[in-house]
């Protein structure tokens, strides 16, 4: 697994713990990192991705909401959250990987920790946050 992919996996399992379980960011993180020891740029990624989502969480649920039609935020599974907020971060604030990229790497995390449909769901929805960043 590259270190990107890596980064984004952590990242999306920190986002589900803190969502989900109710930590705060510094325990899930405590407890994620003391798992297993991760290469220096997998972590310095992960925080990033997770810092940028948890900080413009208002706006991306408010971007999600928009594209997610006939979906409440809350009416989703909480993985499929983490990784559409992950996803919409890195789309809307960060310039350094292709749109494609990001929406294929939050296709494989669906795939891997949610439903074979939650793949087509989290690319329906990225598909159209895509569209909004070209306006």
């Amino acid at each position: 697994m590259g270190s990107r992919r890596a980064s984004r996996e952590t990242a999306m399992q920190i986002l589900y713990a803190i969502d989900v379980c109710k930590l705060t960011k510094e325990e899930a993180e405590e407890a994620f990192w003391q798992t297993k020891k991760y290469d220096k740029d997998v972590v310095s990624f992960a925080r990033e991705l997770i810092d940028g989502a948890i900080a413009n969480t208002e706006e991306l649920d408010g971007i999600l909401k928009e594209t997610a039609e006939n979906w409440e935020i809350g009416r989703m599974a909480g993985v499929d959250r983490a990784i559409l907020r992950l996803a919409a971060y890195e789309l809307v604030y960060t310039l350094g990987t292709p749109a494609n990229a990001v929406i294929n790497e939050a296709i494989e995390l669906a795939k891997d920790f949610s439903t074979e449909e939650s793949g087509k769901f989290v690319n329906g929805i990225l598909d159209k946050v895509k569209k909004l960043k070209r306006k």
